[in-house]
């Protein structure tokens, strides 16, 4: 007997957290898991949170599917890659038209595209969907990112924007395009993420090796920012992080944490998909590559012995006021270059992604909600910019923010403070102002190198140049 309104697949901490926050909102859900003493787990849990009546445990996959009321919408919560492709071809013969397959994992969004073309003939549903939020989000309510096929959404709607985080009452879930549309928007998410964190640390380096801030004072200037413009869940629980204490040895613990960040590769698909796009994601590319840097410490030791510590000393004359102004303009051209992407893959792949619709999922949830989305989704839903960075409140931000950026660079430069997101953020904002490029010397070596041709100004059609012969020079 069919009972369940939706199924899920996968009980690690991800798929249980969703599972329960589905419960919590009155709905019953099916749970599978391959190891089966994992489903008697969260059970126990459910039992515990007094959410076992609306959960039904199947360790057998044909009855878990046969569990769920059609048409059937069954959330997969496995890891990226071959598995999601396993265990779809395991859940295919036991489906039926109509049927859809959840997949809320960070995948990348051609899988899905491919996995969408896959099933569509099939009269199988596939829905790409983004969950952004972490494990609390997904317990308590996330920001939600959805793909696919628009009348297999409708079906599960109900249940998704239930369980996404709200703001202002709104839930933070929509439809945003066909195939791979969902997945590809989390991925410019995590990349958006990625640049937000660096930039947040490059600043925590100026704090401590350029003002000689303590973990507790800087947690101190964080907090205090986070009640002006830079407010944000990022900025919050930096303040967090750098106030605890190790209790082993009364040591502020971000002292003892091993400077090698990690990543699970959504930084860097986004980081390829804005160069196969042709849109410049700067920060986004220094994020990734701060990583990778960080990665190897032994190196990084070695070369330190090599040249010697930096000095820091120019960072002492840093003010604390143009340092918040720096993190906010690099902050704006993040979010400027991230939303870029998504416009320009909007129109590539035939989308037409609501890029003010994603603006106001992203208030509440995810990662990287902070206080200057809701400007964003009300300047795209009134249209006519290309680029953040031309709609007029964020002109007003970024004339005076600017001063302080190029000043806190400057600082880096001299100071040897390492600002790989914060120093290509003003390039950026340098290069995208300045009407009269240098492209024009890179065109004319390309022409005399090989035959590339260039316009000109003041004539039309490609031309060529005549260039003095270097062969045998």
């Amino acid at each position: 007997m069919a009972s369940a309104d939706i199924g899920l697949i996968g009980l690690a901490v991800m798929g249980s957290n969703l599972a329960l926050n589905i419960a919590e909102k009155g709905y019953t859900v099916a749970v599978h898991n391959r190891t089966a003493a994992r489903i008697d787990e969260f059970v126990a849990t459910a039992k515990e949170q007094g959410l076992d009546g609306k959960v039904v445990p199947e360790a057998d996959l044909v009855q878990f599917i046969q569990s769920v009321k059609r048409p059937r919408s069954i959330i997969i919560m496995v890891k990226a890659g071959k598995p999601v492709d396993e265990m779809i071809e395991q859940l295919l013969p036991h489906l039926d038209a109509g049927d859809a397959i959840l997949e809320c994992g960070n995948s990348l969004f051609t899988d899905t595209q491919r996995r969408f073309d896959y099933l569509t003939p099939k009269g199988i549903g596939y829905l790409g969907i983004g969950v952004s939020g972490g494990e609390e989000g997904a317990r308590h309510g996330p920001s939600i990112m959805v793909g696919g096929a628009e009348e297999q959404w409708k079906n599960a709607q109900p249940i998704l924007e239930a369980i996404s985080a709200k703001f202002n009452g709104e839930p933070c879930c929509a439809y945003l395009g066909k195939g791979g549309a969902g997945h590809f928007v989390k991925t410019i998410h995590n990349g958006i993420e990625y640049g937000d964190m660096q930039m947040i640390a490059e600043v925590y380096g100026v704090m401590r090796d350029g003002l000689g801030m303590d973990p507790k004072t800087a947690s101190g200037v964080f907090k205090e920012w986070n009640n002006g413009p830079l407010n944000s869940y990022l900025i919050e629980i930096t303040g967090y992080v750098l106030e605890a204490i190790d209790p082993q040895t009364g040591k502020p613990l971000v002292d003892l944490i091993l400077d090698k960040a990690g990543q699970k590769g959504t930084g860097v698909w986004s980081a390829i998909a804005a160069q196969q796009l042709g849109v410049p994601a700067t920060a986004i590319e220094g994020a990734v590559a701060a990583r990778s840097i960080s990665s190897g410490k032994d190196e990084r030791v070695a070369a330190e012995a090599v040249y010697g510590k930096r000095s820091g000393s120019h960072g002492r004359h840093i003010d604390i006021g143009d340092l918040e102004k720096a993190l906010l303009a690099g902050k704006i051209v993040s979010y400027a270059q991230g939303f870029a992407v998504m416009a320009k893959a909007s129109e590539e792949y035939g989308w037409n992604l609501p890029l003010a619709t994603i603006a106001k999922i992203w208030r509440a949830g995810c990662i990287i909600r902070s206080r200057f989305l809701d400007q964003m989704s009300a300047a795209f839903a009134r249209g006519g910019a290309t680029n953040l960075l031309m709609v007029p409140d964020f002109v007003t931000i970024m004339k005076d923010a600017h001063h302080s950026l190029r000043k806190i660079v400057a600082a880096g430069a001299i100071g040897e403070f390492p600002l790989i997101c914060l120093s290509a953020s003003l390039a950026y904002f340098d290069s995208y102002r300045q009407a009269q490029g240098t492209a024009n010397l890179t065109q004319g070596q390309r022409d005399f190198f090989g035959a590339h041709g260039f316009e000109l100004i003041d004539r039309p059609g490609e031309q060529h140049g005549t260039w003095p012969s270097t062969l045998g020079n």
